[in-house]
């Protein structure tokens, strides 16, 4: 399905991010990993093959950053025919009780880490008449959840952002899409449970009483519908908001 292409992934250490990398490259993409956690990406870059991937340090909050990664990115594969934002943090809170730490970072690296990456690869796919960018944003970006302040508003705001990439560039021949993924099991859910005082079995538990269908998403589901959108089968579709909530948002 992407015989040929090269992806790059952020957030591709861990989570949505690594099963997302691994889904492309077995689709035959080339994988560019994007992310902070040196030892996790070299580990995952040796577990996809020599020269089917490499591991690229970035801090997304930080657009020079972005840029010199995406530079080092073209540089040892020639080019960048789709990227993947999927770098992300999560903190509980409410308006009243959100650190103010926490609030920044969420914006931080959820918000502007999409921007940033999204305006350093964009010159580059411009240029060559095509691309394709797919962010990973959140069903409580298209409804509420509770103590979820900075989440939900970050959230909310990539699903946007996507929407006006779409129509921006969309005359450039780059394709702009957003998944919206329900309680997904990776570790920043892992972490969210342990917050709250619950251990994986009851945080699964509750997570599924909650769901329409019964039980929380896991990352390689995600990334068959990210796949879905990287590939040619998905051409007509441009500014969509993907939902993968188990039918959270039905309700």
């Amino acid at each position: 399905m992407l015989n040929g292409k090269i992806v790059l992934v952020t957030g591709a250490t861990s989570g949505i991010g690594a099963a997302t990398a691994r889904r492309v490259a077995k689709a035959g993409a080339t994988v560019a990993l994007l992310g902070r956690d040196e030892a996790r990406g070299k580990a995952l870059e040796k577990e996809l093959g020599a020269g089917k991937s490499a591991f690229f340090s970035v801090e997304v909050t930080d657009f020079a950053s972005c840029e010199k990664a995406v530079a080092a990115v073209v540089k040892r594969f020639g080019r960048i025919d789709a990227l993947v934002n999927g770098a992300g943090v999560f903190f509980y809170g409410t308006a009243i009780d959100q650190q103010l730490d926490h609030w920044r970072t969420t914006m931080s690296v959820n918000v502007d880490g999409v921007f940033h990456m999204s305006r350093a690869a964009l010159p580059g796919m411009i240029a060559q008449g095509k691309g394709n960018i797919v962010n990973v944003a959140s069903d409580w970006g298209l409804v509420g959840g509770t103590r979820a302040f900075a989440y939900c508003a970050s959230k909310g705001a990539v699903v946007q952002m996507t929407r006006c990439m779409a129509l921006d560039h969309i005359k450039q021949g780059i394709r702009v899409n957003v998944v919206c993924p329900g309680e997904t099991n990776t570790p920043m859910l892992m972490e969210e449970y342990a917050a709250r005082g619950l251990s994986a079995a009851e945080g699964f538990k509750e997570s599924g009483n909650n769901t329409p269908i019964g039980r929380v998403c896991q990352p390689e589901e995600v990334a068959e519908a990210i796949l879905f959108l990287l590939s040619d089968a998905s051409g007509y579709i441009n500014g969509a908001a993907l939902p993968i909530d188990g039918g959270n948002t039905a309700a």
